[in-house]
């Protein structure tokens, strides 16, 4: 047996489902039929991003819950195909109530990124990468 590479599912712990809900619905996330008032799913292009209560989901994992902290060690992340892209999308996501983190500009690896926070401080980077060119459906193309 082994494990298949691909993430089908990324639940994030909101503090408010309904908050969060509103929130990702401004940014133009297609909400499914699915949730109800305790979670919420939306469609991402070959995944699925949740939102739960952030204690009933240490709860369901067997963890006792936590305080959110200014970094949880982990970010999402939206490549896009350029880097007027990028900027538009960033000022989008601010305006529908992204806490803006850092403001795009070019990375030293050679790409340009920025990060905005949902309303629970979850990071996203929005990042156009020339070196991971997007295919047609809007994926990354890693090299081989």
């Amino acid at each position: 047996m082994t494990l298949a590479p691909r993430i089908t599912l990324i639940t994030l712990g909101v503090a408010d489902v309904a908050a969060s809900t509103s929130f990702y619905e401004r940014l133009g996330f297609k909400r499914s039929s699915a949730s109800n008032d305790s979670v919420s799913f939306f469609h991402m292009n070959g995944a699925v991003l949740g939102l739960f209560g952030r204690d009933a989901l240490a709860a369901d994992a067997g963890l006792e819950p936590t305080s959110p902290q200014a970094f949880e060690g982990m970010a999402l992340a939206q490549n896009l195909g350029s880097r007027e892209e990028v900027d538009a999308a960033w000022d989008f996501a601010v305006q529908c109530g992204a806490s803006p983190v850092k403001k795009p500009h070019e990375v030293f690896w050679g790409g340009y990124s920025g990060y905005i926070a949902d309303p629970d401080g979850h990071l996203w980077e929005l990042a156009h990468n020339p070196f991971m060119p997007l295919g047609a459906d809007g994926h990354m193309v890693l090299p081989e």
